[in-house]
């Protein structure tokens, strides 16, 4: 039976499942496999970083970076990112770890700015002058340094008349959009010692 077959393949996860206690999930291996190889071929060669909101399973993200063509993870929190980049009697810590969105989470902040290893595995993203001053206060007394990546907005906002906008096509993720306003940024980043 292909994978492609959707009534067979639910009535393969009904039989397999029969009996079993719910809320449950399952993984179906043949079409993570077909997914991985089809996300590869659109890449053409470009790395692919794996959002773990989208694959909620350790064991499943540990798989699939062990492919070519496979590269880092991109957490959904922070919290989350250091439950990935911590070994654990059952797993190995996984290496390379993208907060995708700004954290203010002082206690998992305060354990990443504590811990090399932790810091070393975890980038986390930055779009404000008073978030780099919670991350720096962080680090202060640590010694560490964290690991930060700018959130730029890269939609797109085509102007009218008088440079006002007309629309606003894309999400609207960072305060930064102009290329003035990410110099800036970046300035105030690499004058800050706790921070890389």
């Amino acid at each position: 039976m292909s994978w492609h077959d959707s009534r067979g393949r639910w009535m393969r996860y009904a039989r397999a499942t029969e009996g079993m206690n719910t809320p449950l999930a399952i993984l179906d291996l043949d079409a993570f496999d077909a997914n991985r190889r089809d996300l590869l071929r659109r890449a053409n060669g470009t790395p692919i970083r794996v959002a773990s909101k989208s694959i909620r399973s350790r064991r499943a993200l540990a798989s699939i970076l062990t492919h070519d063509g496979f590269s880092g993870v991109m957490a959904f929190s922070l919290a989350e990112a250091i439950w990935l980049a911590t070994e654990h009697r059952s797993w190995e810590p996984l290496p390379d770890i993208l907060v995708g969105y700004p954290s203010v989470d002082a206690a998992a902040i305060a354990q990443l700015a504590a811990d090399p290893e932790l810091s070393d595995r975890i980038t986390v993203m930055t779009d404000d002058i008073a978030h780099l001053d919670l991350l720096d206060e962080a680090v202060r007394t640590t010694g560490n340094q964290i690991r930060v990546c700018i959130d730029v907005d890269s939609s797109w906002r085509p102007r009218g008349p008088r440079s006002r906008p007309l629309t606003h096509v894309g999400a609207r993720r960072s305060p930064l959009h102009e290329v003035d306003e990410v110099l800036t940024f970046t300035r105030e980043v690499l004058v800050r010692k706790g921070l890389r």
